[in-house]
């Protein structure tokens, strides 16, 4: 897909970025949580499925908010009010030319969408909020487990804030085993914000309080949450729905805090139902699939001992080995988030000779990759994968060394008579998935 062009307006003196994606009648304007970047979330494909299926049914209007991402940064003494930050939500619709539109809010995003939907109704068709709060509590988060008081947990966010505090164990526990998945999510969050703009909005974010103003509220209100998630405890959201009037609230199943991870189509199909009146689930074609992941071992420690720009030349090189190998064995990409590469093929046996082509091609590059293989039944919506398989894949990965590739028995089993030799690396249980698995090396 092509990323939405990234613009600015004006607010206040500050500039504004934000996007337009997608060309429904309705609109949506998304407020986003505590840090965001407009354009290198497009870089995830769970993300980018996320706001495809939104545009789906409405034009989603998307901004990062002041001091944070590619809007305008401000200094620590001098932080953005309520007020300012719903001015700035005004002037992205003024921009676009939206009139009324229905706000979505989650995280720490959800207070300043309570607040403007309260005050401004009338440009207001509907308020959303996911895994959001009136008043942050961390006693009923699970992030209490290391930092029990705002003043720790702010402490430890300052310190530890360029390794993506806190982990993303907490913020999407069911991706964090992925391979490079905590080092892109500390990417991300350096790039969103410095480490002080992360503290002050933090500090800023456990001092707001909108329990007042939930009774105000009077346009159409959603509040969804997942039951187990780690971040926001559950008991926030039924606080809100118990005191926003005519709130419909939905609890579901999950552990993840970002709504793009997990069952986010469950997300999707509640807000298009709330919004339309339609819930369309969209059908995926289930195929039975190879996925191969790859990853750089080490790529944090290698990129901090060449340097950025040297840095970037080796992953441009590496993506281009990458791809050509995948091409070369007739499979088809499907995400690559910073150093790593998910891959699908429709014989194993292709799939295994290319992780081990990619394995031989890198190293040239001073760099080494742990590749994981699975076959299993996918679920194929678009041009993403998912299910039960996928997560295997990922998690056979993890458990590779350096310039290993790893498979599992089901993949052993079906190269038989290939020419392909493995070397048995025990028997492994993986978080989130029932029962043992044996795992292979393939010797190349």
């Amino acid at each position: 897909m092509n990323t939405p062009k990234t613009r600015y307006t004006k607010s206040g003196g500050a500039n504004i970025a934000y996007q337009v994606f997608g060309d429904k009648p309705r609109d949506l304007v998304v407020v986003n949580g505590w840090f965001s970047h407009v354009e290198l979330g497009w870089e995830s494909s769970a993300f980018t499925r996320f706001y495809e299926r939104l545009a789906s049914f409405a034009r989603l209007i998307l901004f990062d908010k002041r001091g944070t991402g590619m809007s305008d940064r401000v200094s620590a003494d001098k932080l953005p009010t309520i007020e300012e930050r719903m001015d700035d939500v005004r002037a992205v619709m003024d921009e676009v030319g939206s009139k009324r539109a229905a706000i979505l809010g989650y995280s720490e995003g959800g207070p300043m969408a309570v607040v403007f939907a309260a005050t401004y109704p009338e440009r207001t068709s509907a308020l959303i909020m996911f895994g959001s709060f009136a008043k942050l509590n961390i006693a009923d988060s699970q992030v209490k487990k290391i930092a029990d008081t705002p003043k720790k947990f702010l402490s430890l966010l300052e310190e530890r804030w360029s390794d993506g505090f806190p982990p993303l164990e907490y913020w999407a526990p069911s991706v964090a085993s992925h391979p490079g998945a905590q080092e892109n999510w500390a990417r991300l969050m350096r790039m969103s914000a410095t480490p002080t703009a992360a503290v002050s909005f933090g500090r800023m974010a456990f001092n707001t309080d909108t329990r007042h103003v939930l009774p105000s509220v009077r346009v159409p209100t959603l509040i969804l949450h997942r039951a187990g998630e780690r971040i926001v405890g559950v008991s926030h959201a039924r606080y809100l729905a118990k005191h926003i009037p005519g709130a419909k609230y939905v609890e579901l199943s999950g552990v993840d805090h970002l709504p793009w991870i997990g069952d986010s189509n469950a997300i999707v199909m509640e807000i298009e139902e709330f919004l339309t009146g339609v819930k369309h689930d969209p059908e995926g074609d289930r195929m039975l699939a190879t996925v191969l992941f790859t990853d750089i071992v080490g790529s944090t420690e290698k990129a901090e001992k060449i340097g950025d720009a040297r840095w970037r030349e080796l992953i441009e090189s590496h993506h281009a080995l990458v791809r050509l190998e995948i091409e070369r064995f007739r499979g088809l990409e499907i995400n690559n988030a910073g150093d790593g590469f998910l891959a699908s093929f429709d014989g194993p046996t292709r799939a295994v000779r290319c992780a081990c082509a990619i394995s031989n091609a890198v190293k040239p590059l001073g760099v080494e990759v742990r590749a994981g293989l699975h076959t299993g039944e996918c679920e194929k919506i678009g041009n993403q994968v998912g299910g039960i398989a996928v997560h295997i894949g990922a998690r056979v990965a993890a458990c590779a060394s350096a310039g290993e590739v790893l498979v599992s028995s089901t993949v052993k089993d079906l190269v038989a008579g290939s020419g392909l030799a493995f070397a048995d690396r025990g028997v492994q249980s993986f978080k989130g998935v029932s029962g043992e698995w044996r795992l292979f090396a393939v010797e190349h």
